[in-house]
């Protein structure tokens, strides 16, 4: 068994525990995040192919730079500051026997994610498939709590670095490669202490579809994944150690999902498996019935 696959369970709660600041880090959690399933095994469904991921130090863009690897993907990775946790994501692409690029930096600042997407065309080559996933959030119990500056850093982070990132990804992408963002169940249901996070994924939503039909024509899919309860660092950096250790419990399944549960969504539909399928959403959230 190689070393991406000795985490494997799939615990029903988690322990209470809490972490500074956001976005987290993964080294830090207790137990690790399952970032790819016992067994699974690549079909070369990425084979040639190179991948972009915001957020891919930890958590669901660890998963899913694990799976491109193993189905034959190149990935870069952009992460803020997480040193640690980019080292082993790095080393577990290598592992895979791709190759790998870290970029460090501020998803906000859109020079930075245009250098990210020169950077990534240049060192591997081109660029098929981005994936936008970083995100921060920030619970308070009423819209007057938040502030402008938690607005502007939410709003910044969750959106407008997708923008930014797809705006600078578009002059690389052909026929046949593909945008996948990731959003949210808050996206369908409301969060009542989520608000401005539960906004930024809807603004997500609608620029899934508004911009999957403007490069329908081009050949270039862009469609979305909304997890539900998902442990990565983002939640004990987030919530209260009591909250941490109800994450999960609401859904059907009774437990938090794990970002490998959610990364094989990506693999679809960054694939030509879903050669038929643009601006359309997939739903790994435990059971929870949303519409859309």
């Amino acid at each position: 068994m190689s070393e991406v696959d000795k985490t494997q369970n799939f615990p029903d709660k988690v322990p209470g525990q809490v972490q500074p600041q956001q976005p987290g880090i993964e080294e830090q959690m207790d137990p690790k995040p399952v970032y790819i399933k016992e067994g699974y095994k690549g079909a070369d469904k990425l084979k040639g192919k190179v991948a972009l991921i915001s957020g891919g130090d930890s958590g669901i863009g660890r998963a899913v730079a694990v799976h491109f690897a193993r189905e034959g993907a190149d990935v870069a990775f952009i992460y803020l500051n997480e040193d640690q946790d980019a080292d082993k994501t790095a080393a577990l692409v290598e592992a895979e026997g791709r190759r790998v690029l870290k970029l460090a930096g501020d998803v906000r600042d859109s020079e930075f994610c245009k250098s990210a997407v020169e950077q990534t065309v240049k060192e591997l080559g081109g660029l098929n498939v981005l994936v936008n996933n970083a995100g921060v959030q920030y619970p308070q119990d009423s819209l007057t709590d938040i502030d402008d500056e938690q607005l502007h850093k939410t709003m910044e982070t969750n959106f407008y670095g997708y923008f930014y990132l797809a705006r600078a990804a578009l002059p690389h992408l052909k026929e046949g490669d593909a945008i996948v963002n990731t959003t949210s169940v808050t996206t369908y249901r409301g969060s009542p202490t989520l608000v401005d996070y539960a906004s930024t994924k809807g603004a997500i939503l609608g620029l899934t579809r508004s911009l999957a039909g403007q490069l329908a024509e081009k050949g270039i899919r862009v469609n979305g994944v909304a997890p539900g309860p998902i442990w990565t660092p983002l939640i004990p950096a987030t919530f209260s150690e009591d909250k941490v250790a109800e994450f999960g419990q609401e859904v059907p399944m009774k437990r938090p999902g794990q970002p490998a549960e959610v990364a094989t969504c990506f693999v679809f539909l960054a694939s030509d498996d879903s050669s038929y399928i643009t601006g359309q959403v997939l739903h790994p959230n435990g059971g929870e019935v949303v519409g859309g």
